[in-house]
């Protein structure tokens, strides 16, 4: 059985990708970095609303900024442990695939 603790830090994480845009944002990112313009090309959202998104990821380390001359690279996390069988990420509580 996961301790209390675990299980939080499981579903801080699931709240965070339970949102739409935030999902579709991750799953861009795991074929390939890209800056805002690509992401809001592909998405179709204002772009303060992705801002606000790219935002909470950064903040629950799933995506991270890196400055590329005026504009700024999104990825996701080093951290992030990536499956070895299909698009899939490690949560540490379970198994997100794309596939």
């Amino acid at each position: 059985m996961k301790s209390l603790s675990s299980q939080a830090f499981c579903v801080r994480k699931l709240k965070v990708l339970a949102d739409t845009t935030r999902l579709a944002v991750l799953q861009i990112l795991m074929e390939e970095p890209k800056h805002v313009g690509e992401l809001n090309a592909v998405l179709g959202v204002e772009q303060s609303l992705l801002s606000h998104h790219l935002k909470v990821l950064r903040k629950e380390g799933f995506v991270s900024a890196t400055r590329d001359g005026k504009c700024v690279l999104y990825s996701v996390a080093p951290n992030i442990q990536r499956s070895n069988v299909g698009k899939a990420i490690n949560l540490g509580c379970c198994l997100l695939s794309f596939d």
